[in-house]
């Protein structure tokens, strides 16, 4: 396998705005749009891994893209172009770094709130139920078992942290506290039909759409401000794959999303919110093996190649 990595991207005439877990986002000459360049990095339990995994943030991309046009008569997204010929001028200097991983976007202010959407009684969710009895303060029936079906999707928000902290999970009056109540229900109404659409559609190719966050902005309308989707969407670094053929409540399942990693972080040693061992405090340092890079790799090409139905390459 060659090492096509890109960890961070170097694009020196423009203005980085941010660098996130994976995104590196830069402002350019239009006024109206950012660039939103996919890197290689991958992070787990709010820690970024130094090393990353080569063509993940194509792969992040084109699974993106696929979705925003499938989705696109649900809500409008902040995506302009993927084609860099189509960018400001400025920007197509850098073809080699941001060919099949890049997309212009609408600036918005985005709302403060992680908009995840649970089919499936599993992660964070299964934990706090079998505490109480309940998702986010929300009450499900007894007797539910890890990975279960839910009785129907449920809005679960949470915090959105700043890079190196935590997400919490919190109630749906709170979320509504904190972005107010029209808001949220529009973000709640928009987030459940989306999910309900892709986790359909995802079924036909082989695949259960367990749970998914989404990320939601506000740009300027006529009318006052329109809610749009922004950042990625439904990649396996924002969603929870399961392999449908092999899917039994009880347990567990076999995923094509980060758990492999967060797995295998875990039995090296690492604890989320503890010292993480000898490489260091709160997981900084630490460096997946090289077996580790390839499993993660094979496993988001496949989540690529189910979804998109064909042979696909990065």
């Amino acid at each position: 396998m060659t090492d096509t990595t890109l960890i961070n991207t170097e694009l020196p005439s423009l203005t980085l705005v941010s660098r996130g877990k994976v995104r590196d986002v830069y402002a350019t000459t239009s006024p109206e749009h950012l660039l939103f360049v996919a890197t290689d990095r991958i992070s787990a339990f709010d820690v970024i891994l130094r090393n990353g995994v080569p063509d993940k943030g194509k792969v992040l991309t084109k699974i993106s893209l696929f979705w925003f046009e499938k989705l696109k008569d649900i809500i409008p997204t902040h995506f302009v172009t993927a084609d860099v010929d189509k960018m400001p001028e400025e920007v197509k200097q850098y073809r080699s770094q941001l060919d099949g991983r890049a997309m212009l976007v609408k600036k918005a202010t985005v709302v403060p709130l992680e908009a995840i959407v649970r089919g499936y009684l599993t992660g964070s969710g299964w934990t706090e139920y079998k505490k109480s009895g309940t998702v986010h303060g929300i009450p499900l029936p007894a007797g539910l078992v890890e990975s279960q079906k839910l009785p129907r999707p449920l809005f679960t928000p949470s915090t959105k942290a700043e890079q190196g902290q935590h997400d919490e999970n919190i109630s749906p009056e709170r979320a509504a506290s904190i972005v107010g109540q029209e808001l949220y229900d529009k973000i709640s109404s928009a987030a459940i039909e989306l999910y309900q659409a892709a986790a359909d559609y995802a079924l036909t190719r082989g695949l259960i759409l367990a749970d998914t966050k989404f990320e939601f902005g506000l740009v300027p309308s006529p009318t006052g401000e329109e809610l749009i989707l922004v950042d990625e969407l439904l990649t396996p670094d924002s969603s929870r794959y399961w392999p449908a053929e092999s899917y039994k409540p009880g347990g567990t399942q076999p995923s094509f999303d980060k758990q492999y990693l967060r797995d295998w972080l875990t039995s090296t040693g690492f604890r989320k919110g503890l010292e993480s061992g000898p490489e260091g405090k709160e997981g900084e340092g630490w460096i997946m093996e090289a077996s580790v890079v390839e499993g993660t790799r094979k496993r988001y090409l496949e989540a690529l190649k189910l979804l998109l139905g064909e042979e696909t390459t990065v």
